[in-house]
Protein backbone atom coordinates (compact mmCIF):
# COMPACT_ATOMS: atom_id res chain seq x y z
CA UNK A 1 0.00 0.00 0.00
CA UNK A 2 2.81 2.39 0.91
CA UNK A 3 4.69 1.79 -2.36
CA UNK A 4 1.55 2.65 -4.36
CA UNK A 5 1.15 6.02 -2.58
CA UNK A 6 4.86 6.80 -2.95
CA UNK A 7 4.83 6.04 -6.67
CA UNK A 8 1.78 8.28 -7.19
CA UNK A 9 3.45 11.14 -5.30
CA UNK A 10 6.67 10.91 -7.41
CA UNK A 11 4.62 10.85 -10.61
CA UNK A 12 2.66 13.93 -9.56
CA UNK A 13 5.84 15.88 -8.69
CA UNK A 14 7.34 15.02 -12.09
CA UNK A 15 4.32 16.33 -13.96
CA UNK A 16 4.28 19.57 -11.86
CA UNK A 17 7.99 20.13 -12.43
CA UNK A 18 7.64 19.78 -16.18
CA UNK A 19 4.70 22.19 -16.24
CA UNK A 20 6.66 24.74 -14.25
CA UNK A 21 9.64 24.64 -16.58
CA UNK A 22 7.51 25.11 -19.65
CA UNK A 23 5.33 27.87 -18.25
CA UNK A 24 5.98 30.11 -15.27
CA UNK A 25 3.24 31.06 -12.80
CA UNK A 26 3.46 34.73 -13.77
CA UNK A 27 2.93 33.91 -17.44
CA UNK A 28 -0.37 32.27 -16.57
CA UNK A 29 -1.70 35.23 -14.59
CA UNK A 30 -3.72 37.83 -16.52
CA UNK A 31 -2.12 41.27 -15.90
CA UNK A 32 -4.44 44.24 -16.47
CA UNK A 33 -3.27 47.07 -18.75
CA UNK A 34 -1.60 49.94 -16.96
CA UNK A 35 -0.37 47.78 -14.10
CA UNK A 36 3.20 48.32 -12.93
CA UNK A 37 5.12 46.27 -10.45
CA UNK A 38 5.05 47.77 -6.92
CA UNK A 39 8.26 49.41 -5.70
CA UNK A 40 10.19 47.38 -3.17
CA UNK A 41 9.27 48.30 0.42
CA UNK A 42 11.68 50.65 2.26
CA UNK A 43 13.62 49.26 5.17
CA UNK A 44 13.05 50.63 8.68
CA UNK A 45 16.38 52.51 8.56
CA UNK A 46 15.47 54.03 5.20
CA UNK A 47 12.08 55.19 6.53
CA UNK A 48 13.73 56.80 9.59
CA UNK A 49 16.35 58.51 7.40
CA UNK A 50 13.62 59.89 5.15
CA UNK A 51 11.68 61.23 8.17
CA UNK A 52 14.84 62.87 9.57
CA UNK A 53 15.51 64.55 6.21
CA UNK A 54 11.92 65.81 6.09
CA UNK A 55 12.16 67.13 9.67
CA UNK A 56 15.42 68.95 8.92
CA UNK A 57 13.83 70.47 5.83
CA UNK A 58 10.85 71.70 7.91
CA UNK A 59 13.21 73.19 10.52
CA UNK A 60 15.25 74.97 7.88
CA UNK A 61 12.20 76.53 6.23
CA UNK A 62 11.72 80.14 7.45
CA UNK A 63 8.84 80.59 9.90
CA UNK A 64 6.22 83.19 8.93
CA UNK A 65 6.74 86.48 10.85
CA UNK A 66 4.61 87.04 13.94
CA UNK A 67 1.50 89.03 13.02
CA UNK A 68 1.02 91.29 16.05
CA UNK A 69 -2.03 93.13 14.70
CA UNK A 70 -3.89 89.89 14.00
CA UNK A 71 -2.88 88.54 17.41
CA UNK A 72 -4.13 91.64 19.25
CA UNK A 73 -7.43 91.69 17.38
CA UNK A 74 -8.07 88.01 18.08
CA UNK A 75 -7.13 88.24 21.77
CA UNK A 76 -9.00 91.53 22.33
CA UNK A 77 -12.13 90.04 20.74
CA UNK A 78 -11.87 87.01 23.04
CA UNK A 79 -11.48 89.27 26.08
CA UNK A 80 -14.38 91.51 25.03
CA UNK A 81 -16.66 88.50 24.62
CA UNK A 82 -15.61 87.09 28.00
CA UNK A 83 -16.23 90.47 29.70
CA UNK A 84 -19.64 90.77 28.06
CA UNK A 85 -20.56 87.28 29.29
CA UNK A 86 -19.19 87.85 32.80
CA UNK A 87 -20.92 91.19 33.51
CA UNK A 88 -24.34 90.69 32.00
CA UNK A 89 -27.23 93.14 32.22
CA UNK A 90 -29.36 92.03 35.18
CA UNK A 91 -31.01 93.43 38.29
CA UNK A 92 -30.35 95.92 39.73
CA UNK A 93 -30.25 97.17 36.17
CA UNK A 94 -28.80 100.65 36.68
CA UNK A 95 -25.65 99.51 38.46
CA UNK A 96 -24.98 96.86 35.81
CA UNK A 97 -25.55 99.43 33.07
CA UNK A 98 -22.94 101.67 34.71
CA UNK A 99 -20.47 98.79 35.10
CA UNK A 100 -20.90 97.72 31.48
CA UNK A 101 -20.77 101.31 30.19
CA UNK A 102 -17.13 101.72 31.24
CA UNK A 103 -16.05 98.08 31.04
CA UNK A 104 -17.18 97.61 27.43
CA UNK A 105 -16.29 101.11 26.21
CA UNK A 106 -13.31 99.85 24.23
CA UNK A 107 -9.72 100.35 25.18
CA UNK A 108 -6.56 98.59 24.05
CA UNK A 109 -6.95 95.60 26.42
CA UNK A 110 -3.18 95.59 26.94
CA UNK A 111 -3.39 94.19 30.48
CA UNK A 112 -5.62 91.19 29.75
CA UNK A 113 -3.65 90.37 26.60
CA UNK A 114 -0.43 90.45 28.63
CA UNK A 115 -2.05 88.04 31.08
CA UNK A 116 -3.05 85.59 28.32
CA UNK A 117 0.33 85.84 26.58
CA UNK A 118 2.22 85.09 29.82
CA UNK A 119 -0.01 82.08 30.49
CA UNK A 120 0.66 80.63 27.04
CA UNK A 121 4.40 81.39 27.27
CA UNK A 122 4.82 79.06 30.27
CA UNK A 123 2.76 76.28 28.69
CA UNK A 124 -0.81 77.10 29.72
CA UNK A 125 -3.85 77.64 27.51
CA UNK A 126 -5.98 80.75 27.13
CA UNK A 127 -8.97 79.45 29.10
CA UNK A 128 -6.86 78.97 32.24
CA UNK A 129 -6.07 82.70 32.44
CA UNK A 130 -9.17 84.27 30.85
CA UNK A 131 -11.05 84.86 34.16
CA UNK A 132 -7.90 86.51 35.59
CA UNK A 133 -7.45 88.58 32.44
CA UNK A 134 -11.05 89.80 32.79
CA UNK A 135 -10.54 90.48 36.50
CA UNK A 136 -7.51 92.66 35.77
CA UNK A 137 -9.51 94.63 33.20
CA UNK A 138 -12.38 95.04 35.68
CA UNK A 139 -9.98 96.47 38.26
CA UNK A 140 -8.35 98.73 35.67
CA UNK A 141 -11.81 100.01 34.69
CA UNK A 142 -12.65 100.58 38.37
CA UNK A 143 -9.49 102.67 38.74
CA UNK A 144 -10.45 104.78 35.71
CA UNK A 145 -13.99 105.38 36.97
CA UNK A 146 -12.72 106.49 40.38
CA UNK A 147 -9.75 108.42 38.93
CA UNK A 148 -12.13 110.52 36.80
CA UNK A 149 -14.30 111.58 39.75
CA UNK A 150 -14.37 115.28 40.77
CA UNK A 151 -12.63 114.42 44.05
CA UNK A 152 -9.72 112.88 42.13
CA UNK A 153 -8.77 114.04 38.60
CA UNK A 154 -12.18 115.55 37.76
CA UNK A 155 -12.17 114.39 34.14
CA UNK A 156 -15.05 114.53 31.66
CA UNK A 157 -13.71 112.31 28.85
CA UNK A 158 -12.52 108.71 28.84
CA UNK A 159 -12.00 106.40 25.83
CA UNK A 160 -13.66 109.00 23.63
CA UNK A 161 -16.88 109.05 25.71
CA UNK A 162 -18.23 111.05 28.66
CA UNK A 163 -16.87 109.67 31.92
CA UNK A 164 -19.02 107.38 34.06
CA UNK A 165 -20.03 109.97 36.64
CA UNK A 166 -21.08 112.37 33.85
CA UNK A 167 -23.58 109.78 32.60
CA UNK A 168 -24.74 108.03 35.78
CA UNK A 169 -23.89 110.52 38.55
CA UNK A 170 -21.11 110.41 41.11
CA UNK A 171 -22.98 108.11 43.49
CA UNK A 172 -23.60 105.36 40.93
CA UNK A 173 -20.09 105.78 39.46
CA UNK A 174 -18.50 105.10 42.87
CA UNK A 175 -20.70 102.03 43.35
CA UNK A 176 -20.01 100.77 39.82
CA UNK A 177 -16.28 100.89 40.53
CA UNK A 178 -16.78 99.14 43.88
CA UNK A 179 -18.89 96.43 42.24
CA UNK A 180 -16.29 95.77 39.55
CA UNK A 181 -13.57 95.49 42.19
CA UNK A 182 -15.54 92.98 44.27
CA UNK A 183 -16.65 90.92 41.29
CA UNK A 184 -13.11 90.66 39.90
CA UNK A 185 -12.02 88.46 42.83
CA UNK A 186 -15.20 86.39 42.72
CA UNK A 187 -14.67 85.78 39.00
CA UNK A 188 -11.16 84.39 39.45
CA UNK A 189 -12.21 82.27 42.43
CA UNK A 190 -15.23 80.57 40.84
CA UNK A 191 -14.59 80.66 37.09
CA UNK A 192 -10.94 79.58 36.63
CA UNK A 193 -10.87 76.11 34.97
CA UNK A 194 -8.24 73.34 35.17
CA UNK A 195 -6.00 75.14 37.67
CA UNK A 196 -5.18 73.90 41.18
CA UNK A 197 -6.79 75.71 44.13
CA UNK A 198 -3.31 76.56 45.45
CA UNK A 199 -2.40 78.46 42.27
CA UNK A 200 -5.77 80.26 42.22
CA UNK A 201 -5.30 81.40 45.84
CA UNK A 202 -1.74 82.54 45.01
CA UNK A 203 -3.03 84.52 42.03
CA UNK A 204 -5.73 86.20 44.13
CA UNK A 205 -3.10 87.18 46.71
CA UNK A 206 -0.90 88.74 44.01
CA UNK A 207 -3.81 90.75 42.64
CA UNK A 208 -4.91 92.00 46.07
CA UNK A 209 -1.35 93.11 46.87
CA UNK A 210 -1.08 94.95 43.53
CA UNK A 211 -4.10 97.18 44.14
CA UNK A 212 -3.92 97.91 47.88
CA UNK A 213 -1.65 100.12 49.94
CA UNK A 214 1.34 98.24 48.58
CA UNK A 215 0.34 98.97 45.01
CA UNK A 216 -2.20 101.08 43.11
CA UNK A 217 -3.67 102.88 46.14
CA UNK A 218 -0.20 103.82 47.42
CA UNK A 219 0.74 105.31 44.07
CA UNK A 220 -2.49 107.27 43.85
CA UNK A 221 -2.10 108.75 47.34
CA UNK A 222 1.49 109.88 46.74
CA UNK A 223 0.46 111.24 43.34
CA UNK A 224 -2.32 113.36 44.88
CA UNK A 225 -0.01 114.61 47.62
CA UNK A 226 2.61 115.60 45.03
CA UNK A 227 0.38 117.97 43.07
CA UNK A 228 1.74 121.50 43.00
CA UNK A 229 5.16 120.50 44.35
CA UNK A 230 8.27 121.47 42.41
CA UNK A 231 11.14 119.29 41.24
CA UNK A 232 13.00 120.06 44.48
CA UNK A 233 10.40 118.04 46.41
CA UNK A 234 9.39 115.54 43.71
CA UNK A 235 12.60 113.98 42.45
CA UNK A 236 13.01 111.06 40.05
CA UNK A 237 12.84 108.49 42.88
CA UNK A 238 9.49 109.79 44.12
CA UNK A 239 8.11 109.98 40.58
CA UNK A 240 9.22 106.40 39.94
CA UNK A 241 7.55 105.28 43.20
CA UNK A 242 4.27 106.85 42.06
CA UNK A 243 4.24 105.14 38.68
CA UNK A 244 5.64 101.79 39.77
CA UNK A 245 2.70 101.60 42.18
CA UNK A 246 -0.08 103.49 40.41
CA UNK A 247 0.47 102.12 36.88
CA UNK A 248 3.07 99.35 36.79
CA UNK A 249 1.68 97.32 39.72
CA UNK A 250 -1.49 96.25 37.87
CA UNK A 251 0.40 95.55 34.64
CA UNK A 252 2.84 93.46 36.65
CA UNK A 253 -0.02 91.60 38.30
CA UNK A 254 -1.56 90.83 34.90
CA UNK A 255 1.61 89.12 33.70
CA UNK A 256 2.34 87.37 37.00
CA UNK A 257 -1.23 86.02 37.24
CA UNK A 258 -0.95 84.60 33.73
CA UNK A 259 2.36 82.92 34.57
CA UNK A 260 1.05 81.45 37.85
CA UNK A 261 -2.22 80.15 36.39
CA UNK A 262 -0.45 78.81 33.30
CA UNK A 263 1.74 76.58 35.47
CA UNK A 264 4.98 78.57 35.43
CA UNK A 265 7.72 77.70 37.92
CA UNK A 266 9.11 80.26 40.38
CA UNK A 267 12.03 81.27 38.14
CA UNK A 268 9.72 81.86 35.16
CA UNK A 269 7.28 83.86 37.27
CA UNK A 270 10.05 86.14 38.57
CA UNK A 271 11.55 86.72 35.11
CA UNK A 272 8.11 87.69 33.83
CA UNK A 273 7.53 89.88 36.89
CA UNK A 274 10.68 91.87 36.06
CA UNK A 275 9.64 92.09 32.41
CA UNK A 276 6.23 93.45 33.42
CA UNK A 277 7.69 95.98 35.85
CA UNK A 278 9.71 97.50 33.00
CA UNK A 279 6.66 97.47 30.73
CA UNK A 280 4.49 99.11 33.40
CA UNK A 281 6.92 101.96 33.93
CA UNK A 282 7.42 102.26 30.16
CA UNK A 283 3.65 102.57 29.74
CA UNK A 284 3.55 105.54 32.12
CA UNK A 285 6.58 107.30 30.62
CA UNK A 286 4.98 107.07 27.17
CA UNK A 287 1.65 108.21 28.65
CA UNK A 288 3.32 111.31 30.09
CA UNK A 289 4.93 112.09 26.72
CA UNK A 290 1.65 111.67 24.85
CA UNK A 291 -0.15 113.90 27.36
CA UNK A 292 1.92 116.88 26.20
CA UNK A 293 2.40 115.97 22.53
CA UNK A 294 -1.05 114.77 21.41
CA UNK A 295 -4.54 116.28 21.27
CA UNK A 296 -7.61 115.16 23.22
CA UNK A 297 -9.03 113.85 19.94
CA UNK A 298 -5.96 111.70 19.36
CA UNK A 299 -5.88 110.37 22.91
CA UNK A 300 -9.59 109.82 23.48
CA UNK A 301 -9.18 111.57 26.85
CA UNK A 302 -8.36 115.08 28.01
CA UNK A 303 -4.87 116.05 26.88
CA UNK A 304 -2.60 118.23 29.06
CA UNK A 305 -4.54 117.51 32.25
CA UNK A 306 -1.37 116.71 34.24
CA UNK A 307 0.05 120.09 33.25
CA UNK A 308 -3.16 121.85 34.34
CA UNK A 309 -3.19 119.94 37.65
CA UNK A 310 0.49 120.88 38.13
CA UNK A 311 1.50 117.23 38.51
CA UNK A 312 5.08 116.09 38.22
CA UNK A 313 5.66 114.02 35.05
CA UNK A 314 8.69 112.58 33.29
CA UNK A 315 8.73 115.29 30.57
CA UNK A 316 8.39 117.99 33.22
CA UNK A 317 11.23 116.54 35.26
CA UNK A 318 13.53 115.25 32.50
CA UNK A 319 12.37 116.94 29.30
CA UNK A 320 10.84 115.27 26.23
CA UNK A 321 14.06 113.90 24.71
CA UNK A 322 15.41 112.48 27.96
CA UNK A 323 12.01 110.92 28.62
CA UNK A 324 12.12 109.24 25.21
CA UNK A 325 15.62 107.94 25.91
CA UNK A 326 14.42 106.55 29.25
CA UNK A 327 11.49 104.84 27.50
CA UNK A 328 13.87 103.21 25.02
CA UNK A 329 16.06 101.97 27.90
CA UNK A 330 13.04 100.42 29.65
CA UNK A 331 11.98 98.66 26.43
CA UNK A 332 15.45 97.12 26.02
CA UNK A 333 15.52 95.97 29.64
CA UNK A 334 12.05 94.43 29.33
CA UNK A 335 13.13 92.35 26.34
CA UNK A 336 16.28 91.18 28.14
CA UNK A 337 14.09 89.54 30.80
CA UNK A 338 12.56 87.32 28.10
CA UNK A 339 15.91 85.79 27.11
CA UNK A 340 15.81 82.05 27.82
CA UNK A 341 12.16 81.59 26.86
CA UNK A 342 11.13 79.95 23.58
CA UNK A 343 11.41 82.85 21.07
CA UNK A 344 8.29 81.73 19.18
CA UNK A 345 6.18 81.67 22.36
CA UNK A 346 7.73 84.93 23.60
CA UNK A 347 6.94 86.75 20.33
CA UNK A 348 3.63 88.24 21.61
CA UNK A 349 5.32 89.75 24.69
CA UNK A 350 8.23 91.09 22.64
CA UNK A 351 5.74 92.67 20.23
CA UNK A 352 3.70 94.08 23.13
CA UNK A 353 6.83 95.78 24.47
CA UNK A 354 7.29 97.44 21.08
CA UNK A 355 3.62 98.39 20.97
CA UNK A 356 3.67 100.01 24.42
CA UNK A 357 6.81 101.95 23.49
CA UNK A 358 5.49 103.19 20.15
CA UNK A 359 1.76 103.67 20.83
CA UNK A 360 0.17 106.95 19.80
CA UNK A 361 -2.79 107.06 22.20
Amino acid sequence: MTSVYLGSWVHTCTIFSQATRSRSISSRVSIPLGYSNPKPALSISAILTKEEQSLRQDQNEPKPPFNFKSYMVQKANSVNQALDDAVSLRDPQKIHEAMRYSLLAGGKRVRPVLCLAACELVGGVESMAMPAACAVEMIHTMSLIHDDLPCMDNDDLRRGKPTNHKVFGEDVAVLAGDALLAFSFEHIAVSTPNVSPARIVRAIGELAKAIGTGGLVAGQVVDINSEGLGSEQVDIERLEFIHLHKTAALLEAAVVLGAILGGGNDAEVEKLRNFARCIGLLFQVVDDILDVTKSSHDLGKTAGKDLVADKMTYPKLMGIEKSREFADKLKREAKEHLVGFDPQKAAPLIALAEYVANRQN
